[in-house]
């Protein structure tokens, strides 16, 4: 309901914007449209002309400009967007609250821990004159060591955009080992992509002699690949009709360098996303909720930072959901190592506590809540996400 309010008072803003764009352009064209007309009437003056004549075709332009009125009509529809953009505000202040100071709980961090993950962050994205003098400022002179791999990431990036794949080939050829241990084919895909690109631009026989001096040796493993490569030989001249067209795509440019920066990181030891913009994405994501039950706390004269475990539940999606999460059935709480998941003998799974209080603390069987079999405690397993 807030959200459909707030769209509501988003959409008056935008169509009066639209309106007043609109009545600005047309009172423009008005104003201009008696200019040029003045001028023109100026110019068609043949002979000698006197002071009078020019100043009866100004005082009728002026007239003109009188009648037309721009200023009044400006002020009009600027005066209502102007209302609307105030009510909007207002609207947005209504509903969202600007003060997070509530919403967010005084914990010690290490510092030297914090600036690592903010530099790398910044070397990650590529802005590494700011990453440097962070490092100069706070004195962490060890994260140096990250900045030469990134900055050789990005000069990979930097030469697939500019269609230029050596870097890349020769980062995969060096990384050759550990890409086939993890199962990527990366090098295959980049000498895919350098031999359909000297297909299109070279000829023929260019694209066959890089074939036999690179794909060659990968044959063994991928030679259905190949045989689709070497099908688009046939085809030269008239390869938006290749069978194999989805070879030519311009996404697997894009998908590639995601993939090769994928397999850097992961190397590197780091994640594909920055840690930092993962935690301000999801501080954002579940930040209303927060701000909604700090709210609903101090009414009731309750401290909520100082609950181990929050009364309502934060969906933050699947995209930062980074470890398997045990829900019990039964209690509705997370598993934790305190009170883990615990598999009944007919293969469902309870929470320890859980199963505590049916089996009356482990002196008796209990049933099932899910089905009709009997188990013990002793008969149950913990099990381990």
């Amino acid at each position: 309901m807030e959200l459909n309010t707030i769209r509501d008072a988003f959409d008056r803003v935008a169509k009066k914007q639209k309106l007043s764009t609109s009545k600005s352009l047309e009172v423009i064209d008005q104003v201009g449209q008696v200019i040029e007309q003045a001028l023109a009437n100026i110019q068609s003056i043949q002979g000698p002309t006197s002071p009078a004549d020019h100043k009866s075709i100004l005082m009728e332009l002026k007239t003109k400009l009188n009648a037309i009125s721009p200023n009044n009509q400006l002020e009009g529809s600027q005066k209502e967007l102007n209302t609307n953009l105030s009510k909007y505000q207002k609207t947005i202040e209504k509903y969202f609250n600007p003060d997070i100071s509530k919403a967010y709980r005084n914990v010690d961090y290490d510092p030297h821990i914090l600036n690592h993950i903010i530099v790398s962050h910044f070397y990650r994205v590529g802005l590494f004159d700011v990453a440097d003098c962070l490092i100069n400022e706070a004195g962490e002179p060890e994260v140096v060591s990250i900045k030469l791999r990134f900055r050789e990431l990005h000069r990979i990036l930097e030469a697939m955009r500019a269609r230029d794949l050596k870097p890349a080939l020769y980062w995969a050829s060096t990384n050759r080992e550990s890409l086939n241990h993890v199962g990527s084919n990366l090098e295959l895909k980049l000498h895919r992509l350098q031999f359909v690109e000297i297909l299109q631009s070279g000829t023929q026989g260019d694209a066959l002699n890089y074939a036999r001096t690179h794909l060659s040796p990968l044959a063994p493993l991928h030679m259905d690949e190949i045989q689709k490569l070497m099908g688009c030989l046939l085809w030269v001249g008239k390869l938006d009709k290749c069978p194999y067209s989805e070879l030519f795509s311009e996404n697997h440019w894009e998908k590639l360098a995601e993939e090769l920066t994928r397999q850097f990181c992961s190397f590197l030891g780091q994640s594909y996303k920055s840690p930092l913009s993962v935690a301000l994405a999801a501080g954002v994501e579940g930040l209303p909720t927060l701000i909604k039950l700090a709210n609903v706390m101090a009414v009731k004269k309750q401290e909520w930072q100082a609950m181990k475990q929050l009364p309502v539940p934060v969906d933050l999606g699947k995209e930062f959901q980074f470890h398997s999460i045990f829900v019990c059935p039964v209690s509705r709480e997370q598993g934790s190592e305190e009170n883990p998941p615990m598999q009944l003998p007919c293969g469902h799974v309870l929470c320890k506590q859980s199963i505590m209080k049916l089996s009356k603390s482990s002196t008796r069987t209990f049933k099932c809540p899910y089905c009709p079999h009997e188990a013990s405690v002793a008969q149950c397993k913990q099990l381990y996400f």
